[in-house]
């Protein structure tokens, strides 16, 4: 939290002073009682004391002068702002080592199903792509509101040889360009699976710098385990993860990563993606918050001065 007019609290000097003047008064007034050496006339004169309580009108009369000169100050916080426009390029990875099945019941199975959940659960007013890639890559779908466009062509997806992670990049930031002839463009983002090394194509980290020069960030998914096989010309082939690649692609454009081994872990990384790239941080001002919370304690000192003492503070 930050301050706009911290100036204001300049004003919390007089409110301290006014409680050191309450402490010391109220020390004098423990100290006169003492004076009363036959207890029985004090419990006559004050047969019941009010103990805490008498404080608490107090405290709560200067926390609320606290409190409103925090007010005064205009605080401001980060705030979640649901974004009103946004183009997400979904990149999905189609590379044979897909077909692995460490992850139940196979990689790209229950990497599809995690991205129908992703695509299903983004506001409908954002624009939304896919790219596939694998020796190559292609935008299956151009940035769109038709979610069922999307949902038709992940179903019709399939596996083959190759992975070109970095061609993937740049088939997403063309698809993302088409809408540049649009007045304010909205924010683009790219988010990115895939279970193994760039073979083919760009580099990742040309494909990162377009990416940075673009102000388009790359958010990756490392998807799979260190364990996963293939069979290839009947032999089993390992297909591990290359999670530090994607990992510095992710860095270098600006983007988050992340890793998922199941596909549970798949559905609440998209889950994490959905909630991060709908929104967007601002710094809003809190003021009305310390206000109320002033007036609420205001309302305290009353009503307790009232009903413990009969009188108004």
């Amino acid at each position: 939290m930050s301050l706009i007019s911290p100036i204001w609290l300049l004003l919390l000097i007089p409110v301290a002073l006014l409680a050191v003047a309450y402490v010391l008064m109220s020390l004098r007034r423990s100290a006169y009682a003492v004076r009363f050496t036959n207890l029985d006339l004090l419990d006559r004169v004050a047969p019941r004391s009010p103990g805490w309580r008498r404080h608490v009108p107090a405290a709560a009369l200067l926390l609320m002068f606290a409190l409103a000169v925090v007010g005064f100050a205009r605080p401001t916080a980060e705030v979640q702002v649901p974004r009103e426009r946004a183009t997400i390029m979904v990149a999905f990875d189609v590379s044979a080592s897909m077909s692995a099945t460490d992850v139940s019941p196979d990689r790209f199975s229950a990497a599809r199903q995690a991205a129908r959940q992703f695509v299903e659960g983004l506001p409908e007013r954002f624009n939304l792509g896919l790219v596939s890639f694998s020796s190559s890559a292609s935008v299956a779908v151009p940035p769109t509101t038709d979610r069922q466009a999307v949902l038709s062509a992940l179903d019709r997806l399939g596996t083959a040889s190759g992975t070109a992670i970095g061609e993937a990049v740049y088939s997403s930031l063309e698809a993302i360009a088409t809408l540049d002839s649009q007045e304010e463009a909205p924010p683009a983002h790219i988010v990115l699976l895939s279970d193994g090394s760039n073979t083919t194509g760009r580099t990742l980290n040309d494909a990162a710098a377009e990416a940075q020069s673009r102000g388009v960030p790359v958010t990756t998914i490392a998807y799979g385990t260190a364990d996963g096989t293939i069979s290839l010309s009947g032999q089993e082939v390992p297909v591990p993860v290359d999670g530090p690649a994607l990992r510095g692609l992710a860095e270098s454009a600006g983007g988050g990563f992340y890793e998922a081994a199941s596909g549970s872990e798949l559905q609440a990384v998209y889950e994490d993606i959905g909630t991060s790239v709908g929104y967007r941080t601002e710094q809003q001002e809190v003021w009305q918050w310390f206000v109320a919370a002033g007036l609420m304690s205001g309302l305290i000192a009353a009503v307790t001065s009232m009903v413990w003492f009969s009188r108004f503070p």
